[in-house]
């Protein structure tokens, strides 16, 4: 149920409707408030606010319909702005950043500012009476709608400042950087490596002999992006019914229409309702999100390196800027230990075999692309190799080493076949050198 919420509340931050939609909502409670204390006692506020407005209904009401044109007018124009800017990152660094826009705390902030101050003028206005018996006019209510307009234009100056900022490709880095980094910290913590529930392999006999041969598998009714995975319901279903479940996919992996996602042992077991409990512990949808996928974040960065070092584009800048996200990010992942795949009950029954990410795999999904493109470039070369010496410095494992070492290779290889200039290559050579003491000494 937690990864359930916390799923929903990704895709809910990443829309431009939530969040302008709970101030609109705010507005109206605000505008029913301050209706409701202007007319409790209408007239204490008149000789204090009489340097704010002093006129007639119908002039509190053409002040109000003129700030309520004026926002939505507004919210119109940030609204196309917002778009245009959206159309150009995305044509520029990549369509996998549009949600990263989206979900820009400033945009939704901006756009929910001027359409709650016009939903708040709406709901004065109706206030508003002119009979000849019962005039009333909400001099508290105007006044607040008077200073939400002078809010407003410092928050459309903002907005133009803001908007100026979003799209430059270092901000742009930086912030993925961050995203990187939090999402490693929040899914390789140290402190709590591994759920109370969740260890590496005992022993093989933890596994039945008859394990794939006594299976049976669940299909997937529909196609999608594997999301996220509740594996603490996995661990209570296989638990309740005496189950071992194997997991075919991972989070961030397209899974199609038929595929088999889970297998269950043994298979006589697997029942309707088992099987409606277990798709229930998977969420799939049109998109990838961060909740479980750290592969998300660092292939945003790969996208960004890989058009920048595209020939229409040729800015080394940008890709050497992606690496050096990688630099502080996977060398903080080369510390951490990487939760395994295995779920163990109170009991100390093995019950899920699940499918998770390894350090070499994602050190090949930050570097393939990335030196895939770079071959003639000198200068992304020698950074990469670079950042893989930084991380090395910090890696814990033979295995980790073992990743980094085949990148390293690899990019010495495409060297020695691509970059003629002699100094240039010693340049390189000098790095993957390093790289190789390093690992000798660790």
């Amino acid at each position: 149920m937690r990864i359930r919420l916390y799923t929903l509340w990704e895709q809910l931050s990443g829309s431009f409707w939530f969040l302008p939609a709970l101030m609109v909502v705010s507005a109206a409670i605000l505008a029913l408030v301050m209706n409701s204390i202007d007319n409790a006692n209408p007239q204490v506020a008149i000789p204090l606010l009489s340097w704010v407005y002093t006129g007639s209904p119908e002039g509190a009401r053409t002040l109000l319909s003129t700030i309520a044109g004026s926002m939505i007018s507004v919210a119109g124009v940030t609204f196309s702005i917002t778009i245009a800017t959206l159309s150009l990152a995305s044509s520029q660094l990549g369509p996998r950043l549009l949600s990263n826009f989206m979900r820009d705390r400033g945009n939704q902030i901006v756009l929910g500012t001027f359409v709650s101050i016009f939903t708040y003028c709406l709901l004065t206005l109706r206030a508003i009476r002119s009979e000849d018996n019962s005039e009333f006019v909400p001099y508290l209510s105007l006044t607040l709608a008077m200073l939400l307009a002078f809010v407003s234009l410092g928050v459309l100056i903002f907005f133009f400042h803001h908007v100026s900022t979003m799209i430059q490709a270092q901000n742009v880095v930086a912030d993925i950087g961050r995203d990187l980094a939090s999402s490693i910290e929040r899914l390789f913590a140290i402190q709590s490596a591994r759920t109370p529930y969740e260890y590496a392999l005992r022993g093989e006999e933890d596994i039945p002999q008859d394990f794939e041969d006594d299976m049976q598998f669940v299909i997937v009714e529909a196609s999608g992006y594997l999301q996220a995975i509740d594996y603490q319901a996995l661990r209570q279903v296989a638990t309740e019914h005496d189950l071992l479940l194997l997991l075919r996919f991972r989070p961030g992996d397209f899974i199609a229409k038929g595929s088999e996602i889970i297998g269950v042992h043994p298979a006589d077991r697997l029942s309707q309702d088992i099987e409606k409990a277990l798709q229930l512990a998977f969420t799939t949808g049109a998109r990838r999100l961060r909740v479980q996928d750290v592969e998300y974040t660092i292939e945003q960065l790969v996208e960004i390196a890989v058009r920048a070092l595209s020939p229409g584009i040729n800015d080394p800048f940008t890709a050497i800027a992606c690496l050096d996200q990688f630099s502080t990010t996977l060398a903080d992942l080369a510390e951490r230990p990487i939760p395994s795949g295995y779920y163990y009950d109170d009991s100390g029954a093995l019950r899920v075999i699940s499918d998770r990410i390894t350090f070499s795999g994602i050190i090949n999904s930050a570097f393939n692309q990335i030196r895939q493109h770079c071959r003639s470039d000198v200068a992304v070369t020698i950074r990469m190799l670079e950042v893989i010496a930084i991380i090395t410095a910090r890696t814990r494992t033979d295995a980790q080493r073992d990743a980094l070492i085949r990148q390293a290779e690899m990019i010495k290889r495409a060297s020695d076949e691509t970059i003629t200039e002699a100094n240039d290559l010693e340049d390189i050579h000098e790095r993957y050198d390093l790289i190789m003491r390093m690992v000798a000494a660790a």
